[in-house]
């Protein structure tokens, strides 16, 4: 996931997620569909260029950890061509359906099959932001299945290692979960991104830059938690690229906003919110 006061799939910092997470004039808005059920999982530049292992390896794990590290030291407070009606890069673009589904299907809960498109582009990063920003990336079996499927096989080889060393039981213990990710008995972790609109940075029939503008709820929810459930702002750009019929994510990085003013809505209970978590599902993101 996700987070917004410090330095930095799971999505940003070495574990949490708190960082994961401009203007609209200009930019393409994305818009909801499909909601599923709760059991699915919800919510770690530039163009790709020939970039050693090591380097991409770096480049991905500061951006997938950087938003869990900053949550934790806070200190306890198809076709090849472009669709017809896709606007061009930079341009802002209206939410009416389509009529085109984003993926036929999924392997293992995770959103695949993307149309070789703009709109297929789009609908990718959507998707990968949000489980990348999902609370499976703290536990080591879920987050090597999120990394293999999202990223490039070579990406991904580079990150899981250096993943794992940063996911330390010391790291997760400040987050207030145990050596194997679970928070204590009675208690909620939460950690989502929920996408608000996408922008087509450029795109070509193998690569694409998108950039997801969103925002993430992060936190422990239950009784004695001193990290409650915030809320932050993020842009994710992801460098994709095609690769074994699908888009898959190169490169990516991470800059904070742009954050709407805060709403006057009182705060919710942690009984509240844990309920809520437990009762709505996720949803598959379509352009």
């Amino acid at each position: 996931m996700s987070f917004d006061d410090e330095p930095g799939h799971v999505g940003g910092d070495p574990g949490r997620g708190d960082d994961r997470f401009s203007t609209l004039g200009g930019t393409r808005q994305t818009r909801t569909r499909m909601p599923e059920t709760t059991g699915d999982v919800y919510g770690g530049g530039r163009r790709p260029q020939r970039t050693s292992r090591s380097l991409v390896m770096v480049v991905g794990v500061v951006v997938l950890l950087v938003a869990a590290i900053a949550f934790a030291n806070r200190g306890g407070d198809g076709s090849a061509t472009t669709p017809d009606n896709a606007a061009k890069p930079g341009a802002a673009e209206s939410t009416a359906a389509t009529g085109t589904k984003p993926v036929p299907g999924k392997q293992g809960g995770i959103a695949s099959g993307f149309a070789q498109t703009e709109q297929g582009a789009q609908s990718a990063a959507s998707n990968y932001a949000v489980v990348l920003g999902s609370t499976g990336m703290f536990k080591k079996d879920s987050r090597h299945r999120i990394v293999d499927s999202t990223y490039t096989s070579e990406a991904a080889d580079g990150l899981k290692g250096p993943q794992d060393g940063a996911y330390s039981a010391d790291f997760l213990k400040k987050l207030g979960l145990d050596a194997e990710g679970n928070p204590p008995q009675g208690n909620t972790f939460v950690s989502r991104t929920i996408p608000v609109g996408t922008k087509v940075v450029s795109y070509s029939a193998d690569s694409a830059k998108i950039a997801v503008w969103y925002t993430g709820l992060i936190g422990m929810s239950g009784p004695g938690s001193t990290d409650p459930v915030r809320t932050t702002w993020k842009t994710w750009t992801f460098d994709l690229k095609w690769s074994s019929n699908d888009w898959k994510i190169a490169t990516d990085s991470q800059v904070d906003g742009p954050a709407p003013v805060p709403g006057d809505v009182a705060a919710s209970s942690a009984d509240v919110i844990s309920k809520a978590v437990e009762e709505y599902g996720g949803f598959t993101y379509a352009r």
